[in-house]
This record gives structure tokens, C-alpha cells and sequence, in this order.
């Protein structure tokens, strides 16, 4: 290569290196790299003489070189010839001195060439560099710090230097006025010494092993004194700190006794450095160094520095640390190695210093001092082993801190005593304790909140590191297992720790195994020598309530029972087997649940079971007596945990259940009764509970006692003045006294069957029956459930013995008492549902109640439920009351339904008779056509379930007739189309029982199953979501079904109630009335005919009102009688309704589709008159504007709306099918001509509203719906076709679709379909032609036309459009012809002529403003060559080729790709022909450029052009390439891809090498900025792999012009790929 060319791109390189881009600049300094290191003599000497000869460049641009050639000698200095390094060196001197002003950038660049140059040619650097370091004369900033920085770089051939250095250095010292100057000789000062330090560190590998220290000591010595007495004290802070840094590397040089002199001067003055400047890292290393160099030399004067030194060195440890500014860790790092350096020297004075300054409360102060004793603690252990006992008495102050960031600290340092034991020692418990009290913290936050100062130590962190800590002590550090066990257990017990009770059981279960394993005689726990624990008992009880909350305090459930089973020997020998085989599975069952998914009562009553077998398996009474006692005693630990204290309620009665000690069980009980808190309900349950539990043993002494205490003082105060004097926190008696009734319900329903009856009259009743007139709402709720339960216990022994209840009638009257005081208006309370389920426990008992008073329950219950407001209104809050959530609101309206339909049920039990239904049904059913939802909806609900009840148990012994059932159907059928789903289909549950118990009342047998009856039940999913079709189904079928099952004598009533329901307040309802009057109609019309004309009437005058979609439906098939009989009226009437119609109108249309008849004759009068008639009228713009616009005409746009709607009826598809082929065609025409049509004005404006195309291809889309062309709808919706059709600037997209669509899924009706649209073709309307133009033109892309042999009609068709005077018809004309290729390949020779001839005229088309009928024949052509044979081409290729060409880089992608296309598809008639290999080289750069073009699908076109022409390159290895890589769906890495071709270009084709590289520079001047880039990768890539003897081939001036211009392109991207290329110039 030419050396001018490679300087020419150099020079273009240096000229760009400041380019705005830093993408290429970067690559302009890497080709410049790339250069230089493949010539590095050449490149440097450009990179000088461009320096030279710009001495006025700017910085920046004289920066990139010198940094360019610091590169290059850094990479390539073995070769760079000597001359080249003295003139280097010369350079880089010259640009650093040149301006005597310091300019950083530049001169840096400048010094690091040095610096580079030095670390090979130390001596002539330092020859070069000393002669501007003369004695006497201050040198340039950038000399002295080039001299540093080679100090660094390369220690062993600096060292020698630096004695001469430093002496000429020294005096220059008292020179340096500027503290710029100070600042590089200080920082030169500092390098030379940790040089020095580091080469006699490694004197081994020195080249000088003699020098030593004293070498130095007395320059430095020197030089400390200027920089320590002058320098130091200087105001500028940068200055200051290198001072301080040099002084502190230099200590270690200088001489003992000089350092020794100068440390009471020194430490003073490096620690008052810390006040003036704000960074403190570099003082305290420099501090660090000193204390270093004192300690080493055994300083006596240092003691005398240390009340100072401790005093700013606790300072600085103190300052926060930030962690996202790491000069802040590395001071706390270099403070701390301080403290290590003292205390090994003073290690008394230390320790008493930390713990004084412990005292100190200031926050910061505390966490320094902390951080101090952590560091000791772990990195000095031998100094500290007598200090132990000190460090862990002097911890206790600042573990009573407030602050959680101190705690963190003290957690730390406990952490770290418990490695090096301390916690063994007295005082250690202590620390444990702090442990365990911080894993007993609460959330600091809600879940959710997050804290707002990043460097806050929550209570959560807090917590999470103390667990961790509990965890490692107990894991890692062996010798704590003593301490640990047994004495954690102490912390289970007090409920201040529960939170800390998952980490203590785990530590506890870990301590535990390993003892238990080893057989280690510590395991077994004396439970008299350890004073502070808690008896095995309490910690059983304590563990065993844990379990059954085993998701609170985060999850001690699990741990709670694993501990209790290591524990079990500890809590009594006796359980250990029960519990090895008990508690695994229940330890199971927690695995797989959440909190959600738990059953809580099922796993209570688990736990329960657990507890009774333990006792039984203990069976030591005094044991599970003092079990009982300590268990009442350790109520009060859960005074704040309500639902815990109830579960122990119920522990304490099952223990007590098994305690033969009266008297204990008395005083227990006593306990319970005096101790509980009364005022909370949950309490008042678990008290009661665990009474009845104990009361299955032990039934005589719980009476007793309950009636001892109802005597006691508790109740004897006046309520009057009691009221008055209360404090808030007082007992109510009232709680007291529900607590009392609650228990004696739970002593009837737990005693022994046997023994209850006896008592239930003469003590429970007679206890509780006193307080029956209270007004209290507590007291009322236990009096209700006590009666309940007393109810559920009766009714238990019942079973076994008969028993009349003389004061159930008294009980239910005191039950309705209180519901009757309840507001009428709301639901605050659980009393109605608990009356309702206590008086329906009452019901069974004898005696049966009267007449009157079981109509007067059923009223009261009833009434006061069903008028209740909905479960969703939200009732006002008054004083007394608190307004439920709604959950509680829901749960309590649930339960109060369901208790309602309880008690409905247990009175018909009593009475299962059509007189016993009519008693209870006559309370709903004034309810059950309420103007209210909800009311509604409870009584059908209600009765839904009487009259299922009621089947259920229905016995007929002789035949009745079932009175009233047509009465009640009227009331219930309509209710089936009620607009609240849960009504529907209540209604119809309750029509199928109502006719199930008619049939048993007719006689048929209990297993007998109607068929019609039973098809009822289906219809009730169909009714949850109904539309008005289904509606309509099911309104008929129940209609069918109550008509054939209906006597004949209540036919007449159910019509009358049907015709009040035609105006029931309920729309719904109306609408079921009329189809349900239909139905009777068709099936039982006879005895009701002369009401038919009458109801039509009325329909007709209320159907304008009525709004609803499905009354119409219901409505219109009445009226298709009438119109049945006068069509033609009814048909001009509709036609001239105006558009669009109104849904009235177009039910009426769609309902004469139901007629076969009918609907013929409308299809063949509608498609006749579309035919004849104008579609549009070309109606004038404004005079102004000019131009035309399309208006439909009125009738045929009526006619398609109208046979629209018809087409809706499902009925309508025989009459649609047998004319379909003229439908369809009359149809699609109508559509196009219809695209772009406006709908014609009238006065009300709302005829212009209409889509009049959107009309016919509604229309169209509901025909092949009703042809059951059910893909070819799914496949058109898929596509969006009918959008597509609609528009004018898509339809003739949306027509090829439907096309495309027949042709696949209809083609046996395609004949006659092509026949009837065939006249269209001809007709006067552009439209219609471009509409069947596109049908046919797509047809031909499907073979399924030559099966049908329509071939010939549809190519003759689109030869004729070919000269059609509209462009859009000639362009799908062509487009039809090429789609034979696809459709039809085996007739494309047939027609070989034809095509060719006019694809031909298609590429030369003038009259072709887009360039489609171009695209097209292209496009075409490219199909049709895939199966002409050669003999009809041969000729025509290279011609065809030349017409091509130009199209390759058209502006338009499509044209650009359809035309690489064709290109390839030409490729097999031209392969072996050297012409054609010609054509094809020609072409091939601007194919390869083309794979980075813009548009992926050119992208597509020119991989797959390339991969067909591969055969014909001539070059076995690119044919392979092309074939290897250039797949569609793999991604190409171009530049590997071009890199590895020109390689092979070069190899098979080296004499077309030279008409490559100007085909490849033509393309420098592309429109596309990706073709450009291209270009230069490719021409860079040829560079980099040509052999030198092919440089001759090539234009390097041409090449080196057009990439220097492509360097200035204004894409970032092209002078990114320039500057690569140039790289290659070597």
C-alpha cells in the first residue's frame, strides 16, 4: 500500500479525533490505535509532525494524540526504533513545558508519554527530564509530578535517582512560593518515600541491595522540617492534606531520634488538622503512619500524646459512616487500626478511656465507643484477656440505651464477646437477656410503611439481627451450650418475651437434641435448683396455648409443640411416648396450612384431645392438680391476648374434668369466677366454656358453685345507684350475670345425658329465668344462646327418654319479647338469628304449639326479617351503637336468613299438610311482589326452601286435589324472569316442587320422575345470565311444562294472574307474562281463543313504551300472525319507516324471518329491486368548494336494513340458503357500491347516521352465518375483514380476504357465485368492477378454480381489465394474472404468452402514479417465473434483468423488494450462462449492501435473491456462505459476515477485485445512511484482508477520498464504520 495513502488516512484520523460523537471518537482513536501498532515508527511520526504543525490546535484535539501516543508506545515500545523514543521524549517534553501556566489536560497527557517511556528508557527520560530540573531554578509543575508519578511506576529504576533528586529538590523547597508548587513537591515527597519504602521491602529484587534507610533520612529529614514547620500551617485545605500524607510517609524514613524530638510537635499538629478540613481520611492514614513509625522505634514522648490522640481519635470514630461514600469507611477503618496500635502499647489506659467514654449518653459518642470495644475485642485478644470482667460490667450502661442504632452496636459487641468468651463469665446472663428482650420487639411499622430516614435502625432490623445473633450463639459457639440450657427457658413464660418465642424454641429445640443425642446429664432439668424457671407445668400450659395460635408472634405454633415434645421427659416422664407418637402429625397438619387455610375449631379441639390423653397418661392427681392451679394463675399473663385466655379457659376445664380433688376443683372454679373480666365477651365465652367442660365430671360441685357465686356479693349492689357511681372501669353487673347464664348453658350442654333432665327445670331454668325481663343487650344474647344450648341438650336426651318441656311456650314468648325490641330498620345485633335458632331447637320439644301462637311467631320472625333493609345499605350511626364492618354485616345477615329458614322448616315439621304449607306460605306471599329487591329475594328464597322441605317429607295417604297451585304458579312463573338472578331461579325451584307435590297428590309414587318437570332444573343455569332468547326458551318450556301438568279448571285463574303480571311493577316481569301468554297459546290456545285479538291489541299500543330488548322478542312473534296475512302492507309500511329503524321496527323485520314462506318472498323482491335500482346519486358539493359527493338512494339502503334484521332470525336460513350464490353476489356488489357512500338527509337527521356499506356487510356477514360458513366467518373476523370492506381505502384489502376466505372454505359454490357476479364486470359503476376485479383476482391464487374448471372464465376475465380505463382495476387485473403462479402453477405455461406480455406492459405502465401495477407485475412476475419453463424465458432473461436493474435502489421499499425478488427467481434460467454470472456480479454489491437496508423485509428479499443466485457466483465457498447464513429467521453478524466474504472474493475473483471496490464506492453517496456504513465496513474489510500484491487492483486514492468524505458524514453511525475502516490501512 501506497505510504502517502496510509498518511492521508492518518491525517483524516488526527483531523477527526475531536469529532462531536463519542462513539467515533472512540473508534477514531482505536483505528488510530490499530495504526500505530501496526506502524508504530510511521503513525508517531504523523501523530509529531501534526503537532507540529498545529502548534495552535486546541487543547482537547492535542489531548486525543498525546493520549494516542501514549498508547502506542505503551503497547509497542519493544519495537519502536530508538530515534522514534529520543524524538518522543523531546515531544512529550516540549508540549509539557511549552506554556509556562499550568494546563492540566494537556500536560498530563504529555507527562504520561513520559511516564510510559520511562518505564523502559528510565535513563534517557531522566537525562531529558533533569535538564529542566536544574538547581536553582524552580521547575514546571508537570516536571516535578512527571518525576512522582515515575517514582510509582517504576520503583527500581527511580530509587537510584532520588538521593541526586532529593538534593537538588531541597533547596527549591524555600523557592516555592505558589501553593500550587508546594502541593507537587509535597505529593513528589510522598511517592519517593513509599517508593523508597517499597524497594527496601523488596531489597531481594532490588538491582541496589545496598542502599539503606539512613540513605535518605537526612534529605528527608530536610525536607520534613520546610513542609512541617512552613507548609503545614497553609489556609489552602488541598495543600494542608498532601502536606499531612507526605509527612506521614515520610516519618518511617527519618532517623529515631529526629522522630522521637519531633513527635510532641507532630501528633499536635497532625490532629488539629482534623478541624480544618472536612476530609478526614487522608489525616488519620497519615496519623496512622506516624503511630506506625513511633510504636516501631519504641517512642517514650508517645504517652505524653495520649490523653490528645484518644480524645480526636474518638471524635473521629464517632462521625457517622456512610457507606455510598467510601471515604468515610476507609477513616473509620484507618481510626480503628489507631485503637489497635495503641492498645498494644497502652492497653490499661485504652480500656479505662472506652469505658469511661461508655458513660457518655450522646448517641454518636456511644456508637464510637462501641465500635472501639467491637474492634478490641476481635483483634487484640491476648491484650484483652484480663480486662474481660471490666468490658462486661462496663456494656450494662449502654445497654440500657433508648436508641435502637446504640443497641445495634451493643448487639454487635455482645456478638463478638460471645466468640471470645465473656458470656460465660458473671454478668453474662445479662447479656443474653438484652438478646432475647431485642427478639421480643414489635414492628416498628405497619406492613407496608417503610421508614423515611434511610439510616434508621427499625425495630424490625433490630429484631432480625438479635434472632441471628440467638442462633449463632447457639450454633457456632460450643461452650455457651451451658449458659443457654436451661436458663432460655425462663424467657417463655413471661409474656413480655412472646414475641421472642419462635427464635428461643428453635435455639432451644437445637440446644436440646445435642444434649439429648450426646446423653448428656445437664438434659434433664432440676426444676428445684433453677430457681427462676417456671414449673414444667406452666411451661407445658404456656407452649400448649401457643400451639393453638401457631401463626401469631411470628409463627410459634411449629417451635411451641417441637419444643414440647424434645421437653416432654423435663415436663414428665410419662408423656414422652404419647407425645413422640402425638405430636409429628400435628406438626404435619401446620406445615401444610396458612393462617387462612387452618380449621381453627378442628385443630383446637385437636390440642384439647392432646391435653386430655396427656393427663390420662400422666394419672398422677397431684400433678395434674397443681396443672389446674398454676394455669388459673397464669390467666392474668393474657389479660391483652382475649382469644389466647379463652383457649386457656378451656384447658383449665378439661384439666379440671380429670382432677378427683373437690375441693381444689371448687376453689379453681372460685378463681375462675372472680378473676375473669367480665366486659369482654370473648372472655365471658371462654369462662363458660371451660365451666362446661368441667362440669362432665364434676356436674353437682359446678352448680354448686355457680349458684354460690349467683348469690354472692358480686351481685348485690342497688343497679340504681351502682349506675350512678360506676367508674368506667367497673364490672357491670349485667356482664357478670351473662357470664353466669353462659356458663349454665354450657352446664346443660356438657353434663352427662343421664344426669342433666333432672336439673334442667329445678336449677338451670330457675337460675336463668329471673333475669328473662332485662333490657341489657348482653345479657339478652347469653340468655338466647343459653336457652339454645338448653334446647341442643334436650333434644339430645330426648333421643333416649321422653320428656315434656312445660315451659317451652313461656321460653318462646320471652324469645319474641326481645325481637320485638330489636329496630325494625337495621341489624346491629345477632338476637333475631339467635331467637330464631333457639325457637327452632324449641319447636321439636313437646308440646306442640297452638294455632294462634305458632301464627304469631311466624309473624314476628318473619316481618321483622324480611323488612329488614339490604345487606349493603349502611345504617346511620347513633350514640350507643357501632357501625359494623362489612364483613360482620354480611356474616350477620347470612346467618340471620339461614336461621329464619330453620325455624319456617321446624314449624312445617309440625304440620306437614296443605293446611300446615297454606299457614306458614301466607306470611311470604304478600312479600313476593314487593317493589324490593332484596324483599323479593328473601321470599322466594324462603319459599323455595319450605316447599323442598316440604316434598322431602310429604306423605300422601288418599288422593287430593292440590288447591290453589294454579293461584301460586300465577304468583311464582312470572317471578322466573325477575331481574335478580338469585329470585330466577328460586322461582324456579319453587314451580318444580309445587308440580312434584301435584303429581304425589295425583297419586304417582315417591320415585316416580316426570320428565317434564325435571327439565326444569336445566333451565336454571340458562336463567343465571339470560338474554332475551333464552329467557324466551325458558319462559316457554316452564310454560309447556305447568300447561301439561295444570288442570283445566285453573287455567283460567293462571291467565288472570299472567294478565296482572303484563303490569307488574317489575319490566321482567311483564315480559314473562307475554311469553309465557304465548306458550299457552300454542299449546292450550283452544279454550282461549277469543282473548288472542284482544291481547294483540294491547301489545301492540304498549309496545312503543317498552323498552326492554326481550319483551320485544317475546312480543314479536304474536304480531308475525298478522303480518303473516297482509305482507305486502306490512312490507311498504316497514320500508318506509324511517332510518335506521328503531329496535320496535326491527323486531318486527327480524320476526318475519320466523316464516319460511315469508321470508322467500321478501329475499327475491328485495335482490330484484337492488338490480334495477340506483344504488347512489352523485349529489354536488358546495358551489365554492366544487366536487361530488355519493348519497345512497332511500328504498335500496331500506331493503338491505331490512333484509338485515330478517337475516337475524335463525329461521330465516333455508329460505338465505336456496338462493345463496345470487345473494351473496347480489350482496357483495351492493357493498361496493356502497364504500364511500354517505346516507341520504332527512329533517331529523338521523337517517345520515347510518354506515350505509357497513349495512350491506352486516348483511353479507349474517348470510354466511345462516349458509353455516362458519370458518369462513371465523377466518374473516380473524382478519378484521369486515372493517377492512367497509372503508374505501381498505375494501379492496377486505374483499381479497373474503375471496380468499370462499375460495378455501366454500369452493363448491363458487361456480355459481362467479356466474352471477360475472355481469357486474361490465357495469357502468367503477365500484362494482374494482369489487369483482378483486374477487376473481384473488380466486386465482386457489387451485380449487381449476378443479371447478372456472380457470378459463376468471384468466379471460382479467385479460380484459388489463385495458380497463380505471388504474386500481388494471392493477388488480395483474395482480389476478400473477396469482395463477400460486393457485394454478401447472396451467402458467398454458398461458405463458399472455403473462409475460403483460407483466411486461406492467413494469412500463405511465398511467401508474404509486407505482402499484409496477409492484404488482414485479411481484407477479417473480411467481410466475417459479414454473415457466426455461424455453418460454431463455431469451427474455437478460432483457428482463436490465429493467430490473434500475428498480434496486427505488425509494420505495416495496419496489426495492419485489425487484431483489424477481431478481433471485430469475437466477434458475440463467444458471450456466456466462451472461448471466455477469448480471449477477454486477449486482451482487449492491445485494450485500442491501442486507443492512432499513426495511427487514428488503433485508428478507436480498438473503433470499443471494441464497438462489448462489450457484451462479462461480465460487464454491461463497455459494456456501450465502446458503449457511443468509436464512430468514437467523440473525446475520454483518461485519463477520462481509469480513469472512472479501476474504473469499479476494481468493476466487482477484481480477474483479478492482470492479468491487468502485461498485462499493458508489454506494458512499447512498441515500441510506445503513447502505453508506456498509459500504465502509466492506471496503475496510477488503483492506484488512488483502494480500499485498493485490494492492495494485485497487484505487487507494479513490478509497482514501471517499472514506476521508465519509468521515464528515453526518450520521454518527457511517463516520463510526469510516474511522474502523481506516484502521485497516496497513
Amino acid at each position: 500500500m501506497d505510504e502517502t495513502d496510509v498518511e492521508q488516512v492518518t491525517l483524516a484520523l488526527l483531523d477527526a479525533a475531536t469529532d462531536k460523537d463519542a462513539e467515533v471518537q472512540e473508534q477514531v482513536r482505536k483505528s488510530m490505535l490499530t495504526l500505530g501498532k501496526q506502524q508504530p515508527d510511521r503513525v508517531l511520526a504523523m501523530c509529531q509532525d501534526y503537532l507540529l504543525k498545529h502548534p495552535k490546535l486546541v487543547v482537547s484535539h492535542r489531548v486525543v494524540i498525546l493520549q494516542t501516543i501514549e498508547l502506542i508506545v505503551g503497547s509497542r515500545i519493544e519495537v519502536i526504533s530508538y530515534p522514534r523514543i529520543k524524538s518522543i521524549i523531546s515531544l512529550a517534553s516540549d508540549e509539557m513545558t511549552r506554556s509556562k501556566e499550568v494546563v492540566p489536560d494537556w500536560q498530563q497527557a504529555a507527562s504520561n508519554i513520559l511516564v510510559a517511556v520511562g518505564n523502559k528508557y528510565i535513563n534517557d527520560i531522566m537525562e531529558e527530564i533533569l535538564s529542566k530540573f536544574q538547581p536553582g531554578v524552580l521547575p514546571h509543575f508537570f516536571v516535578v509530578k512527571t518525576l512522582a508519578n515515575l517514582s510509582d511506576s517504576n520503583v527500581y529504576g527511580m530509587v537510584p535517582f532520588l538521593n541526586a533528586i532529593l538534593g537538588t529538590m531541597l533547596p527549591m523547597l524555600s523557592m516555592a512560593k505558589q501553593d500550587n508548587m508546594k502541593w507537587v513537591f509535597s505529593s513528589a515527597l510522598c511517592h519517593f518515600s513509599d517508593s523508597i519504602l517499597e524497594y527496601l521491602a523488596n531489597l531481594d529484587k532490588a538491582p541496589d541491595p545496598t542502599v539503606r534507610k539512613d540513605t535518605f533520612s537526612s534529605e528527608i529529614y530536610s525536607a520534613f522540617d520546610i513542609l512541617f514547620n512552613n507548609w503545614l500551617q497553609s489556609r489552602e485545605s488541598k495543600l494542608r492534606l498532601t502536606v499531612a500524607e507526605a509527612v506521614g510517609s515520610m516519618c518511617h524514613l527519618m532517623a529515631s531520634d529526629k522522630l522521637e524530638e519531633q513527635i510532641p510537635r507532630l501528633i499536635p499538629a497532625i490532629l488539629s488538622l482534623y478541624k480544618k478540613n472536612n476530609e478526614h481520611y487522608i489525616i488519620s492514614k497519615s496519623l496512622c503512619q506516624v503511630l506506625d513509625a513511633s510504636v516501631n522505634m519504641g517512642s517514650r514522648v508517645l504517652e505524653t500524646q495520649l490523653d490528645s490522640l484518644l480524645f480526636a481519635l474518638h471524635q473521629q470514630v464517632s462521625a457517622p459512616v456512610e457507606y455510598s461514600n467510601p471515604p468515610t469507611v476507609k477513616n473509620h477503618n484507618e481510626v480503628l487500626r489507631c485503637f489497635s496500635l495503641l492498645a498494644n502499647s497502652f492497653p490499661d489506659r485504652l480500656i479505662m478511656f472506652v469505658i469511661q467514654k461508655l458513660e457518655n449518653s450522646n448517641e454518636r459518642s456511644r456508637m464510637g465507643s462501641l465500635a472501639v470495644l467491637r474492634h478490641l475485642i476481635n483483634s487484640t485478644n491476648s491484650t484483652m484477656e484480663s480486662k474481660k470482667l471490666l468490658i462486661v460490667a462496663s456494656i450494662r450502661q449502654p445497654m440500657a440505651d433508648h436508641s435502637n442504632k446504640v443497641k445495634k452496636r451493643v448487639i454487635q459487641v455482645i456478638s463478638a464477646m460471645a466468640h471470645h468468651g465473656y458470656l460465660e463469665l458473671e454478668g453474662g446472663e445479662l447479656l443474653v437477656r438484652f438478646i432475647v428482650q431485642h427478639c421480643a420487639l414489635h414492628d416498628t411499622y405497619q406492613r407496608g410503611q417503610k421508614p423515611t430516614d434511610p439510616e434508621e435502625v427499625t425495630n424490625e432490623a433490630l429484631r432480625a439481627m438479635c434472632d441471628n445473633a440467638l442462633h449463632l450463639l447457639t450454633t457456632t459457639v460450643g461452650r455457651l451450650a451451658d449458659v443457654l440450657w436451661p436458663k432460655l427457658l425462663y424467657y417463655l413464660t413471661p409474656p413480655q418475651y412472646s414475641n421472642a418465642t419462635t427464635p428461643l424454641c428453635k435455639s432451644l429445640i437445637v440446644l436440646g437434641n445435642k444434649k439429648k443425642e450426646n446423653k448428656e446429664p445437664s438434659f434433664n432439668i432440676d426444676f428445684t435448683q433453677e430457681v427462676n424457671l417456671s414449673s414444667p407445668q406452666t411451661l407445658m400450659i404456656r407452649l400448649l396455648v401457643n400451639a393453638a395460635f401457631p401463626f401469631n408472634s411470628r409463627g410459634h405454633g411449629a417451635p411451641s409443640l417441637s419444643l414440647l415434645q424434645i421437653l416432654s421427659f423435663n415436663i414428665h416422664p410419662s408423656t414422652e411416648i404419647l407425645w413422640e407418637k402425638e405430636i409429628p402429625p400435628l406438626l404435619t397438619i401446620l406445615e401444610e396450612s396458612t393462617a387462612e387455610s387452618l380449621d381453627k375449631k378442628h385443630w383446637d379441639e385437636k390440642l384439647l384431645k392432646l391435653l386430655s390423653k396427656t393427663l390420662a397418661a400422666v394419672d398422677d392427681d397431684k400433678w395434674v392438680c397443681q396443672l389446674a392451679a398454676e394455669s388459673t394463675k397464669y390467666l392474668s399473663t393474657y389479660n391483652n391476648a382475649l382469644e389466647e385466655k379463652s383457649f386457656l379457659y378451656r384447658c383449665i376445664g378439661m384439666t379440671l374434668q380429670q382432677c378427683y380433688n373437690k375441693e381444689l376443683v371448687k376453689k379453681q372454679l372460685q378463681e375462675i369466677l372472680l378473676t375473669a373480666r367480665h366486659n369482654d365477651a370473648v372472655e365471658r365465652e371462654g369462662v363458660a366454656m371451660g365451666i362446661g367442660l368441667c362440669a362432665n365430671s364434676h356436674l353437682e360441685g359446678t352448680l354448686a358453685k355457680l349458684d354460690e357465686f349467683g348469690k354472692s356479693d358480686a351481685f348485690k349492689k342497688s343497679p340504681s345507684i351502682f349506675n350512678l357511681l360506676k367508674e368506667r372501669n367497673d364490672v357491670e353487673v349485667e356482664k357478670v350475670k351473662s357470664t353466669l347464664i353462659l356458663c349454665y348453658g354450657q352446664v346443660a350442654l356438657n353434663a352427662p345425658p343421664e344426669k342433666i333432665l333432672t336439673r334442667i327445670d329445678q336449677d338451670i331454668l330457675r337460675c336463668i329465668s329471673k333475669h328473662f325481663n332485662t333490657k341489657d343487650l348482653t345479657m339478652k344474647l347469653s340468655l338466647i344462646q343459653s336457652v339454645g344450648l338448653i334446647a341442643r341438650a334436650i333434644s339430645v336426651c330426648v333421643k333416649k327418654q321422653g320428656y315434656i318441656f312445660s315451659r317451652k311456650q313461656e321460653l318462646i314468648t320471652v324469645m319474641l319479647d326481645f325481637i320485638k325490641a330489636e329496630p325494625a330498620d337495621a341489624l346491629r345485633t345477632p338476637v333475631r338469628h339467635l331467637v330464631m335458632s333457639t325457637c327452632a331447637n324449641l319447636m321439636p320439644l313437646d308440646p306442640a304449639l297452638s294455632e294462634n301462637e305458632s301464627f304469631d311467631l311466624l309473624k314476628v320472625c318473619v316481618n321483622s326479617v324480611f323488612s329488614l333493609p339490604p345487606e349493603t345499605h349502611t345504617p346511620e350511626k347513633t350514640k350507643e351503637d357501632e357501625i359494623l364492618d362489612p364483613e360482620q354485616r354480611k356474616a350477620l345477615y347470612k346467618d340471620t336468613l339461614a336461621a329464619l329458614q330453620e325455624l319456617l322448616k321446624s314449624v312445617l315439621a309440625r304440620d306437614p299438610t296443605p293446611d300446615g304449607l297454606q299457614s306458614v306460605f301466607k306470611h311470604i306471599e304478600s312479600w313476593l311482589s314487593s317493589g324490593q329487591d332484596h324483599e323479593r329475594e328473601r321470599a322466594v328464597t324462603a319459599t323455595a326452601h319450605i316447599l323442598a322441605y316440604y316434598l322431602d317429607n310429604l306423605t300422601v295417604k288418599n288422593i287430593v286435589s292440590f288447591h290453589n297451585l294454579g293461584a301460586l304458579l300465577g304468583r311464582l312463573a312470572p317471578r322466573c324472569s325477575d331481574p335478580q338472578p338469585a329470585v330466577r331461579t328460586a322461582a324456579i325451584d319453587c314451580i318444580y316442587a309445587l308440580l312434584y307435590i301435584q303429581l304425589r297428590y295425583e297419586g304417582f309414587a315417591l320415585d316416580y320422575k316426570d320428565e317434564g318437570v325435571d327439565s326444569l332444573l336445566t333451565l336454571k343455569d340458562r336463567l343465571e345470565y339470560p338474554d332475551h332468547s333464552v329467557l324466551y326458551k325458558t319462559c316457554s318450556d316452564l310454560t309447556k311444562v305447568m300447561s301439561k301438568r295444570l288442570p283445566q279448571q285453573q287455567l283460567t285463574t293462571l291467565v288472570f294472574m299472567l294478565f296482572e303480571g303484563l303490569v307488574d311493577s317489575q319490566s321482567n316481569c311483564c315480559r314473562a307474562s307475554s311469553v309465557i301468554l304465548n306458550t299457552l297459546l300454542k299449546n292450550r290456545g283452544a279454550g282461549l281463543q277469543e282473548m288472542v285479538p284482544e291481547m294483540l291489541e294491547v301489545l301492540h299500543v304498549r309496545l312503543q313504551n317498552i323498552t326492554e330488548e326481550q319483551v320485544r322478542v317475546a312480543v314479536g312473534q304474536t304480531v308475525l300472525i298478522l303480518a303473516s296475512q297482509h305482507l305486502q302492507t306490512v312490507i311498504n309500511t316497514l320500508v318506509n319507516q324511517p332510518l335506521p329503524y328503531d329496535s320496535w321496527t326491527s323486531e318486527m323485520w327480524m320476526a318475519l324471518g320466523a316464516d319460511p314462506i315469508v321470508a322467500n318472498q321478501i329475499i327475491e323482491m328485495v335482490m330484484e329491486k337492488l338490480v334495477i335500482m340506483a344504488p347512489y346519486v352523485d349529489r354536488k358539493d358546495s358551489m365554492l368548494r366544487g366536487g361530488a359527493t355519493k348519497v345512497a338512494t332511500n328504498q335500496p339502503l331500506a331493503m338491505t336494513c331490512g333484509l338485515k334484521e330478517l337475516l337475524l332470525n335463525g329461521q330465516s336460513q333455508e329460505p338465505a340458503v336456496s338462493v345463496f350464490p345470487q345473494l351473496f353476489s347480489c350482496l357483495t356488489v351492493r357493498l361496493g357500491a356502497s364504500v364511500g357512500v354517505s346516507a341520504p338527509k332527512d329533517n331529523t337527521k338521523h337517517t345520515s347516521s347510518v354506515h350505509v356499506a357497513g349495512v350491506a356487510a352486516d348483511a353479507l356477514r349474517i348470510l354466511l352465518a345462516r349458509a353455516q360458513l362458519d370458518e369462513v366467518t371465523k377466518r374473516l373476523d380473524e382478519d378484521n375483514a369486515w372493517d377492512s370492506m367497509k372503508e374505501p381505502n381498505t375494501h379492496v384489502t377486505g374483499i381479497t380476504l373474503l375471496a380468499r376466505a370462499m375460495a378455501k372454505h366454500a369452493g363448491p359454490r363458487m361456480p355459481a357465485i362467479v356466474e352471477c357476479l360475472c355481469p357486474s364486470l361490465n357495469n357502468i359503476y367503477e365500484c362494482q368492477r374494482i369489487t369483482v376485479t378483486a374477487f376473481f383476482s384473488e380466486l386465482l391464487n386457489h387451485h380449487v378454480v381449476t378443479e371447478l374448471m372456472l380457470i378459463d372464465v376468471l384468466m379471460n376475465n382479467m385479460m380484459e381489465r388489463i385495458s380497463d380505463p380505471c388504474c386500481t382495476v388494471r392493477m388488480l387485473a395483474v395482480r389476478g394474472l400473477g396469482n395463477i403462479a400460486v393457485g394454478s402453477p401447472e396451467k402458467v405455461n398454458k398461458y405463458a404468452k399472455e403473462l409475460l406480455a403483460a407483466m411486461s406492459s406492467g413494469m412500463e405502465e405511465k398511467d401508474d402514479p404509486g407505482k402499484l401495477i409496477t409492484l404488482e407485475a414485479m411481484s407477479g412476475l417473480s411467481k410466475v417465473l417459479l414454473h415457466l419453463d426455461k424455453k418460454n424465458v431463455h431469451l427474455l432473461v437478460v432483457y428482463i434483468f436490465m429493467k430490473i436493474k434500475p428498480f434496486l435502489e427505488s425509494e420505495n421499499d416495496e419496489i426495492r423488494c419485489a425487484s431483489i425478488h424477481l431478481m433471485g427467481n430469475l437466477s434458475k434460467f440463467g444458471s450456466g450462462e456466462p451472461v448471466f454470472k455477469d448480471q449477477i456480479h454486477n449486482v451482487l454489491v449492491s445485494l450485500l449492501l442491501h442486507l443492512v437496508d432499513p426495511n427487514p423485509q428488503v433485508v428478507k428479499a436480498c438473503k433470499y435473491a443471494m441464497r438462489v443466485c448462489a450457484p451462479v457466483v462461480g465460487s464454491e465457498q461463497i455459494t456456501a456462505m450465502f446458503q449457511n447464513h443468509l436464512h430468514d429467521d437467523k440473525s446475520l453478524h454483518y461485519g463477520e459476515f462481509i469480513n469472512d466474504l472479501t476474504k473469499y472474493l479476494i481468493q476466487d475473483f482477484p481480477g474483479m477485485l478492482n470492479f468491487y471496490h468502485i461498485s462499493v464506492i458508489q454506494f458512499f453517496k447512498s441515500n441510506w445512511s445503513e447502505v453508506r456504513a456498509g459500504a465502509a465496513m466492506f471496503i475496510g474489510f477488503l483492506l484488512g484482508n488483502l494480500p499485498e500484491e493485490h494492492f495494485s487492483h485497487l484505487n487507494m486514492g479513490t478509497i482514501t477520498k471517499g472514506l476521508v468524505m465519509l468521515l464528515q458524514d453526518p450520521d454518527p453511525v457511517v463516520r463510526v464504520k469510516a474511522a474502523e475502516a481506516m484502521g485497516h490501512f496497513h
